[in-house]
């Protein structure tokens, strides 16, 4: 009676942890929330109560961690299918961060170890609730794209488009460009990034007042 008890304890433990990591994620309408996480956490507590079972009822050449194990790199696959590109942003990244965490919250729980469990939870929680608003007072918001520009061909031209486009705030990360001598121009390719906020349309109405940018376009 006393096992199952503990197990009960255990999985609803695993519930709670979860399941408020999950609220979390629901209020800013990620696409793993509040159920998705409960179930992460429920399994992987699951999964070490059947590994602790296996050692007790089979004590010859059973290793209990292997299952774990298998949770950890298993929820991968989930956490990849909340990470969704949008245009030239990634986003999900931290919503497939938190499953995982959970995963390994549930374990943690699952093996009966409430307090690594309940300091993990309180940790993360933290991460997610309120060190976002860092980040974005240190500027950790950036799109990146690709933008392609046709130019005629004329003396330091590769140096007037780069500081038109770094004029707006843009870092260039890369840059590849081509010449077309039958029509005298040249085609750069910029890898770009910069923080939210930045409108295309303004950026390509600049360009367009200059009278050696034949093209402008942003690739996502």
């Amino acid at each position: 009676m006393i096992f199952e008890i503990d197990i009960i304890l255990r999985l609803l433990s695993a519930a709670l942890l979860g399941g408020l990591i999950g609220y979390e994620r629901e209020q800013k309408q990620r696409p793993a929330g509040f159920r998705t996480h409960i179930l992460v956490c429920i399994g992987a507590a699951l999964v070490m109560i059947i590994s602790e079972y296996m050692l007790k009822e089979f004590t010859s050449g059973t290793d209990p961690a292997r299952m774990g194990a298998q949770v950890i790199s298993g929820i991968g696959f989930l956490g990849a299918g909340t990470i969704i590109r949008d245009k030239f942003k990634v986003k999900g990244l931290t919503t497939a961060a938190s499953l995982w965490a959970v995963a390994c919250i549930g374990l943690a729980v699952g093996m009966g170890y409430f307090y690594l469990a309940g300091v993990a939870f309180v940790v993360i929680f933290i991460t997610l609730r309120f060190l976002s608003r860092l980040e974005k007072k240190a500027g950790k918001e950036y799109n990146y794209a690709n933008i392609k520009i046709t130019a005629h061909m004329e003396e330091d031209i590769e140096k007037k488009v780069t500081n038109d486009i770094k004029e707006f705030g843009y870092d260039i990360k890369k840059m590849n460009f081509s010449k077309t001598f039958e029509d005298s121009t040249v085609v750069f390719i910029f890898l770009v990034s910069h923080k939210t906020g930045v409108e295309w349309e303004d950026v390509s109405l600049h360009l367009f007042k200059k009278e050696y940018i034949r093209k402008a376009t942003l690739d996502y």
